[in-house]
């Protein structure tokens, strides 16, 4: 917990000298967790909130009043915030039926004409217009404040915008050109009538150019915007960080990129917009400013063409998906090997060295880039946190006594993992045994499950949660996110969740997910278990009259540890799923372990039908 009272205090004094048009000040400042380009994940320098209110997690929204001091975060992270955030804040439990939206509280809370300042920036034009609209109807304003005001909080200690060295991407692992990918933007752009396609997303860039940087930790991408018009492909980025053979990559790549300071964006969009002669395609995703610099009558306001492209997966990215997630596996299965057998001969293991020794084993596998978020090496009611990572603070032994849960994954140059795996080393309780058996019941349901194509994600969410909830019981996150290419661990537009995901293009072939139900019973244990699974076509008897139906293939390649199964629980198809599950792990990992009779032999066991 860090002490934020110092903080806000010089907050409120620049909230008082801003001068929005019409005002003396503002009332209140919103401080959201995303960058310029709307990450998910920020570099040191991106973590306004973080530092403002002390809360560390991935996702959660600050907002600041000449009085209060109030976190809006959903149920990955109520725990977490209760620990984190000091006596200033109050938690506002997003996702709750009783938590009220940040728009509509500011409205209830503060008096009419107020002005509520916001960094543009930072603020997707979707998010500003929601809370733009509560605040009007309560007869107050948003504005934006040209200068942010936590980086003047945060002074010469904000540490500065990353900029490392840019990498190319072989076609040997992405597939395809970059001339081949504008080909089908420019085809998009051709049916909308647009004449500019302007792109922030980070990982979107990075894909579409088949390059990955290391500005973001655990997220191969870099620090850049483009602009993509029937023409031409524009970059702009800092010059200093392209790769020494970006010359040679234009011309493998049958493209030719013009390269922009990566200040000069707004100047870049003013520019296409002043020469356009149709429409500019930009995403409500993007930031207010770079928004409102297209007049509304020249906005085409959908997800862009890139971000679906990216999401399904071509054939070289299905392939390095699968190998990728079996080399995965193998260092999975030395790891969990390894930790068991430490654990009952009585070794000191804890979660911090564990996570250690399990980046150890990857690091041996080909193609291996780094990990792709910190693992979550979780003993114990630290389990119970979502998401979780051990500090010297917290950190807890690995025992025989309490679950241990372990979501991980990394990055490999053809593909992207993420793993949960649950286990007890010792003698779990009944109810114990219950949750993990319902979560598992869950998994295999939605695993198996035939449904029509272009289904909306949202649609198949309770296949996962029935079994929890015919008992009363719940968990408080999504249950499938979309994973790139080594690219973000997280990946849209698609998934299923219980939250609405308004740009969800409907499920598709070759689309990569995870499948990921879980139980959290708080301050003792968690329970998750995680696969990343392919979109199939199925077979029905029937084709949803001619729609076309699909399933998942599970590329996971890690045992499920039986041993907390209740097998009466399970229905004799799942009992099948899961027995059929084992002998394909074990049919496709045990060739890749034959010099290795340690892991082998726990390979063995862990893969015995039940």
């Amino acid at each position: 917990m860090k002490a934020t009272t110092q903080k806000l205090s010089k907050l409120r004094e620049l909230m008082q000298r801003a001068c929005p048009p019409e005002a003396s000040g503002i009332s209140a400042y919103v401080v959201p967790s995303g960058d310029a380009h709307q990450s998910e994940y920020q570099c040191a320098h991106d973590e306004r909130r973080a530092f403002i209110s002390g809360f560390t997690g991935s996702a959660g929204t600050a907002v600041i009043t000449t009085d209060k001091a109030l976190l809006w975060t959903d149920g990955r992270y109520y725990q977490q915030a209760e620990k984190e955030l000091d006596a200033n804040w109050t938690l506002m439990k997003d996702g709750l039926a009783t938590t009220p939206s940040i728009g509509y509280w500011l409205g209830k809370h503060l008096p009419k004409g107020s002005a509520v300042g916001v960094d543009p920036c930072l603020f997707s034009f979707r998010l500003g217009k929601t809370i733009e609209k509560e605040l009007n109807a309560a007869e107050c304003n948003l504005v934006g404040i040209e200068r942010n005001l936590i980086d003047d909080v945060w002074g010469d200690e904000q540490p500065p915008l990353t900029s490392n060295k840019i990498i190319t991407l072989k076609l040997d692992f992405a597939g395809d050109t970059i001339a081949k990918k504008w080909e089908r933007v420019r085809q998009q752009m051709t049916m909308q009538n647009t004449s500019a396609l302007i792109v922030t997303a980070l990982d979107e860039i990075a894909w579409f150019l088949n390059l990955r940087g290391s500005d973001i930790d655990y997220n191969p991408v870099f620090f850049a915007f483009m602009i993509v018009t029937h023409d031409d492909i524009v970059l702009f980025a800092d010059s200093q960080k392209l790769p020494d053979n970006i010359k040679d990559h234009q011309s493998e790549n049958n493209v030719h990129i013009t390269l922009r300071p990566y200040e000069s964006i707004g100047d870049g969009v003013r520019k296409i917009v002043a020469n356009s002669n149709g429409k500019i395609w930009i995403s409500s995703t993007s930031s207010l400013y770079l928004n409102s610099l297209v007049p509304k009558s020249a906005r085409h306001q959908e997800i862009t063409p890139i971000a679906l492209l990216k999401a399904i997966k071509n054939d070289t990215e299905i392939k390095g998906f699968v190998n990728s997630h079996i080399r995965d596996g193998v260092a999975l299965c030395q790891y969990f090997a390894w930790l068991e057998d430490a654990v009952k001969k009585g070794e000191q293991v804890d979660e911090m060295s564990g996570a250690d020794k399990l980046e150890s084993f990857r690091k041996t596998k080909d193609n291996y880039m780094g990990l792709s978020f910190t693992t979550i090496s979780s003993s114990g009611p630290n389990g119970s946190v979502i998401h979780y990572h051990p500090a010297k603070e917290t950190n807890r032994p690995i025992n025989d006594k309490e679950i241990y849960l372990c979501d991980s994954g990394a990055q490999y140059l053809d593909g992207t993992t993420d793993v949960t795996r649950t286990f007890h080393f010792g003698n779990p309780t009944d109810f114990q045994k219950e949750t993990y058996t319902r979560v598992l019941k869950g998994q295999l349901t939605l695993g198996s499950t035939v449904f029509p194509t272009k289904i909306k994600g949202q649609v198949l969410d309770v296949l996962a949660r029935k079994s929890l909830w015919d008992i009363g019981l719940d968990y408080g996150h999504g249950t499938g996110h979309g994973v790139g290419h080594f690219l973000n661990v997280h990946e849209g537009p698609m998934g299923v969740g219980f939250r609405l995901m308004p740009d969800d293009p409907g499920l598709q072939e070759n689309m990569f997910i995870s499948n990921e139900p879980g139980f959290y019973k708080d301050g003792e244990f968690g329970i998750r278990i995680e696969d990343i699974v392919q979109i199939v076509p199925a077979q029905p008897k029937h084709n949803f009259a001619s729609r076309g139906a699909l399933t998942f293939r599970t590329i996971t390649m890690c045992p499920k540890q039986t041993k907390m199964v209740v097998k009466e629980l399970l229905t004799e198809q799942e009992i099948k799923l899961l027995n059929d599950y084992h002998q394909l792990v074990w049919e496709t990992l045990s060739p890749l372990l034959s010099e290795d009779a340690f892991t082998l032999n726990w390979l063995k066991n862990e893969t015995k039908a039940i």
